[in-house]
C-alpha cells in the first residue's frame, strides 16, 4: 500500500488509512519526502490480507503507485474490506484512492470527510469525473482568488473590456495550471502564495486611485496585467492539484476536467457578483464614496494580511 499526504508548510495533516478488518503488516519502508510541485511524504507498506500469514503478503498486497492515493495490489482477502481514512471526518480536505488488481483491473474512488470509507470489493466509483468537482471546490473555497477576481470586477466597468479581461485571467492561469502539473515548470508553492498575496494588494491599491493616477498597463491594457497575474494564479491551482494528485491514464482527462471546475467556479462567482450589483443598481450611486470604497479597503486589509502570513512563513 502506498500512502502519500501533501506537505503543507512542513506539516501533515493527522490521516491514517485503516482497512477494516485490519491486514497484518509485513514490511514497512522508512517515510520518504518527495520533491517538486507539492512536496508530500509517502509511505510504502506491504500487507497480508490473505489471512494465510505473511508467506503470502508479497503476492496479495503490495503496490505502487503515484498520487495522493492509498493504493494497493489486492487478493481476494482485501476485496471483503473497507479502507477507511482514519480523521479524514474532521478535515475539509478529500482523498483519491486507486487500486491495482494483479489481473490488471483497477478500481478509482474519491473519500470525502462526509463519506471517509469506501468498500474494495465495490465497484469502482467516478473518480475521474469528480475532478470537476474538486476543480469548483478549489475555486469556491479559494478566497484569494475568489478576491482577485471580485477586484478585476470592480477595475473593469465597460461589458467587452471586462468579457476580455476575465478571459485573459482564465487562459493565463490554464496554461501555467497545465504546465505546472505536468511539472514542465517548477515553482515552490510558498513564494507563489505570498505573490498572489500581493497581487491582490496591488490590485486593491490601484483600485483606490482615481483612475486617471493608475498605473498605465492597468488602466489602458487592464487585460494584460490580468494575464500577467493569471499565470501566478495558475501556480496556486496547480499546488493544489499537486496536492490531491492525478490518476495514472487519465492524466489529461483529469486536469482537464480540473481546469473546467475552476472555470465554471470563477462564472458561478463572476455571476453572483454582477447580478448583486444589477440589483443594488442606482442604491450604490447614491451611498457616499467611503461607504462604496469599503469592500476595497476589506480586500486590501485581507490580502495585506496575507502577504505577511505568507512571507514571514517562508523565513
Amino acid at each position: 500500500m502506498l500512502w502519500k499526504q501533501p506537505l503543507l508548510e512542513g506539516r501533515i495533516l493527522r490521516l491514517e488509512p485503516l482497512l477494516e478488518p485490519p491486514c497484518v503488516e509485513v514490511a514497512s519502508e522508512a517515510p520518504e519526502i518527495t520533491s517538486g510541485v507539492g512536496s508530500a511524504v509517502v509511505h510504502r507498506t506491504t500487507l497480508d490480507c490473505s489471512g494465510a500469514g505473511a508467506d503470502a503478503a508479497a503476492g496479495d498486497a503490495s503496490g505502487d503507485a503515484s498520487g495522493d492515493t492509498p493504493e494497493g495490489t489486492p487478493g481476494p482477502g482485501l476485496a471483503a474490506r473497507t479502507l477507511r481514512i482514519d480523521g479524514l471526518e474532521r478535515t475539509i480536505t478529500d482523498v483519491m484512492v486507486h487500486v491495482e488488481r494483479l489481473d490488471g483491473e483497477s478500481q478509482r474512488h474519491l473519500l470525502k470527510p462526509a463519506a471517509p470509507s469506501t468498500p474494495l470489493g465495490g465497484a469502482s466509483g467516478a473518480a475521474v469525473p469528480a475532478y470537476l468537482v474538486l476543480g469548483v471546490e478549489h475555486l469556491l473555497f479559494g478566497f484569494d482568488h475568489i478576491l482577485f477576481v471580485i477586484g478585476l470586477l470592480f477595475f473593469v466597468r465597460s461589458p467587452w473590456r471586462l468579457v476580455q479581461t476575465i478571459t485573459a485571467f482564465t487562459v493565463a492561469h490554464s496554461i501555467t495550471l497545465a504546465l505546472s502539473t505536468l511539472e514542465l515548470v517548477r515553482l515552490s508553492s510558498g513564494p507563489v502564495e505570498a505573490t498572489i498575496a500581493l497581487s491582490i494588494l496591488f490590485l486593491a491599491v490601484e483600485l483606490l486611485h482615481p483612475e486617471e493616477r493608475r498605473s498605465a498597463l492597468t488602466r489602458d491594457r487592464p487585460w494584460l496585467f490580468a494575464f500577467c497575474f493569471g499565470l501566478l494564479h495558475g501556480f496556486g491551482f496547480a499546488g493544489a492539484l499537486a496536492e490531491i494528485g492525478l490518476p495514472k491514464g487519465a492524466i489529461a482527462l483529469s486536469l482537464f476536467l480540473f481546469n473546467l471546475g475552476v472555470e465554471i467556479g470563477q462564472l458561478l462567482v463572476v455571476a453572483v457578483i454582477l447580478l448583486a450589483l444589477a440589483l443594488l443598481g442606482e442604491r450604490l450611486t447614491r451611498l457616499p464614496l467611503f461607504v462604496r470604497r469599503l469592500p476595497i479597503h476589506a480586500i486590501g486589509l485581507i490580502a495585506a494580511y496575507w502577504t505577511v502570513e505568507r512571507t514571514v512563513a517562508l523565513l
